[in-house]
């Protein structure tokens, strides 16, 4: 039968409070991985602390499919830090590096608003062509936060999952039947 009949046998051999039991373990170890993620959104003051390169963008500095590290704390960006941004209508981040920052007149004070121009490493232009029509900048509420370290090609289990979302669902509800049967 396999593997998959297996798992079929080891359910109808349980009892109501086994099952029960199995799935409240799942449960546990599913709200745990909420719980780890908020506290790595407290701890590094963004949104989302980690993020996949989806794009080559940003070669040769990061390729797609590395995990990036992201930290939005007290350090002010500046010239030459890679940022992740989100621009308004959009729902994946955008991962390029600070080319020109702008203020309107004086000094950087606190509370001012300081445009922010971006590009990939690997474009030919900056992304004003990224933004929307009129637009030229972006600004400190746009970004998500700074990159401040990466795994290679770590990420590119979710680049799959995405390109092909069949993959995700099987992962998941074999993941999910694997920790329900599973023996204590």
């Amino acid at each position: 039968m396999g593997l998959f009949g297996e798992i079929v046998d080891e359910l109808r051999g349980m009892s109501i409070r086994q099952f029960v039991s199995q799935v409240l373990g799942l449960a546990l170890i599913v709200s745990s991985a909420f719980m780890i993620w908020k506290c790595l959104i407290l701890a590094t003051g963004s949104e989302s602390p980690v993020v996949v390169v989806l794009s080559g963008s940003m070669e040769p500095a990061f390729e797609r499919g590395d995990i990036l590290f992201l930290y939005n704390g007290e350090k002010e960006v500046g010239t030459g830090d890679i940022v992740v941004f989100n621009l308004p209508g959009r729902d994946i981040p955008i991962v390029h590096r600070v080319l020109r920052m702008h203020k309107k007149s004086g000094e950087f004070d606190e509370g001012q608003q300081i445009d922010i121009l971006t590009k990939g490493d690997n474009n030919y232009n900056d992304d004003r062509v990224l933004y929307d029509p009129g637009v030229d900048w972006i600004h400190e509420e746009n970004l998500l936060g700074r990159a401040v370290g990466y795994l290679p090609h770590a990420g590119m289990a979710t680049i799959y999952m995405n390109d092909y979302p069949m993959i995700k669902f099987l992962l998941i509800g074999f993941l999910g039947l694997l920790v329900v049967t599973s023996k204590d």
